[in-house]
């Protein structure tokens, strides 16, 4: 690992941590050339996955377009970064559990959409309007209407 600042190649892990359900692992690193410290977090890379799209394109799978839907969603609302990352990890790991080499975009908007539901109902709202693409103030309505009849 490089440090970040003398960009000397030789680091000591001094630390190295489990965190998220071992999905990351933080490491506290020396540099042996300026001795400064500094962390590290690495995620396990899972198998590779194909997002099929709704006009039939495939693409790869990018977890940072899940990562930015939902900062959009949850955009200036009482929710931390590490409830939005456990979120995303939630899905992944919905995904994952499914064995498959492809998955529906609708299938990840749908978990995407489930998890917020749970978590914050603006932010739900707010992600719905875009995913289902509401074509009028009835539509959006009918989906403010049916959060409001589930939560009684």
């Amino acid at each position: 690992m490089r440090c970040p600042f003398c960009q000397y190649q030789d680091t000591d892990v001094s630390d190295s941590r489990k965190l998220s359900d071992g999905e990351i692992i933080r490491r506290r690193r020396k540099c042996r050339h300026c001795g400064r410290r500094f962390t590290t977090y690495e995620r396990i890379e899972s198998v590779s996955l194909t997002v099929v799209k709704k006009d039939g394109k495939r693409e790869p799978y990018d977890r940072e377009k899940i990562m930015r839907g939902v900062r959009t969603a949850c955009y200036r609302r009482p929710i931390a970064v590490q409830q939005m990352e456990q979120l995303v990890n939630n899905v992944e790991s919905a995904m994952m559990a499914t064995d498959a080499q492809e998955i529906s975009s609708q299938e990840i908007g749908d978990k995407v959409m489930h998890e917020l539901r749970e978590l914050d109902e603006v932010a739900y709202i707010r992600f719905a309007s875009v995913y289902r693409s509401f074509a009028d103030i009835g539509k959006l309505r009918e989906a403010v209407d049916e959060l409001l009849d589930s939560g009684e």
